[in-house]
């Protein structure tokens, strides 16, 4: 496991300690308080740097770090012919995402990517139903937190260290979430807008990521809002939209489908936050009838063990190498694309960081 921030000590180490197919071997942190703690939870080596691990000791490498260090992190471990199972966003950029491909080649050892949602059971009977709408035309996707900014005023909020706000953090799983709907090819066309208007007001935060007592904190320079509208290879439009923060009473997240036999519609609510929706729903509309679907409403975070439940398979198959990388690569060209739009219509009034394009 490398990295034990909230992703780290939240979302995977749990997991992979209760997981009856996992052991794990080794914790990496630079945080000399971070290892002096974990140093006395077992008998589990405790390293400060990833290049201290080795592949004849591990089989796999959980990387949980900022969103900067993703990369170079995930490439050394490559080159070094450990598998890597990387957290998204899985790069920051299509440079990034060319740079790990020859990683990848140049050690022998794939990478494998975090994209839990399209393991949740009420998203998978989605995509059952949408089998059922004939030629799919357009998708409508959009994850909206009441109160969400996570870590406001840390590395989350800031752009040089993140590589973006709400799009790069909530758009990454809508898109993957999307993949299965618009069909393979990527996104030939991506418009997008971005705003910052709950970013810098403590009040927006995410105070469930942080620890008890701790203050609150805002202020950044990424966008807390991103709305978008993108045309895949196969001709199906897109509409998305993520925000970190909003008016709305509380987390949802809602994907409707419409094809040329009918629609559908998924409410359910992604992540962890505790503000969410009780249940999920999904309905189908057919010649103005609407049906509703029965669909299971799962304990928060089981498509994260879900996953861990199919990466031994995927590391086991060797046609696997690149799949990933590919997928990731064409999720950030179409980030790249919104971010350049909005960078183009920028309004005389904003700031520049506002709008500007991670290096």
């Amino acid at each position: 496991m490398v990295g034990l921030g909230w992703a780290g000590r939240s979302i995977w180490l749990p997991r992979l300690r209760e997981h009856p197919g996992y052991e794990v071997a080794a914790l990496v942190d630079p945080d000399p308080a971070i290892r002096a703690e974990l140093d006395s939870t077992g008998p589990v080596a405790v390293f400060a740097h990833p290049d201290q691990l080795s592949r004849h000791d591990v089989d796999l490498a959980v990387v949980a770090v900022p969103n900067h260090l993703h990369c170079p992190i995930a490439a050394g471990l490559l080159q070094a012919g450990i598998p890597v199972f990387v957290e998204k966003p899985v790069c920051l950029s299509t440079a990034e995402a060319d740079r790990l491909a020859a990683a990848e080649r140049a050690g022998g050892a794939v990478l494998l990517a975090g994209s839990a949602a399209c393991l949740r059971a009420d998203l998978r009977a989605l995509y059952a139903l949408a089998g059922q709408l004939g030629t799919l035309r357009h998708v409508d996707v959009s994850w909206v937190r009441a109160h969400g900014v996570p870590d406001a005023g840390g590395w989350f909020t800031r752009r040089d260290l993140a590589g973006g706000g709400a799009l790069v953090d909530l758009g990454w799983h809508l898109l993957d979430a999307v993949v299965p709907l618009a069909g393979p090819g990527g996104f030939v066309e991506a418009v997008g807008t971005i705003s910052g208007d709950f970013v810098a007001d403590a009040a927006w935060g995410a105070v469930w990521r942080q620890p008890a007592g701790a203050a609150t904190r805002s202020g950044g320079d990424v966008e807390d809002t991103a709305r978008a509208f993108l045309v895949s290879a196969g001709g199906v439009s897109v509409s998305l939209r993520a925000s970190w923060a909003s008016h709305e009473p509380l987390d949802a997240t809602v994907i409707r489908v419409e094809g040329s036999a009918g629609s559908a519609e998924l409410h359910c609510t992604f992540g962890f936050s505790p503000n969410r929706r009780p249940a999920s729903s999904l309905s189908w509309t057919r010649a103005g009838t609407t049906t509703p679907v029965d669909v299971a409403t799962e304990p928060v975070g089981t498509e994260y063990r879900r996953q861990l439940d199919e990466l031994p398979g995927l590391l086991r198959d060797p046609d696997r190498h690149g799949l990933a990388l590919a997928q990731a690569r064409s999720t950030i060209a179409a980030i790249e694309r919104i971010y350049d739009s909005a960078r183009s219509r920028q309004p005389a009034n904003a700031h520049p960081a506002q709008f500007a394009v991670a290096p």
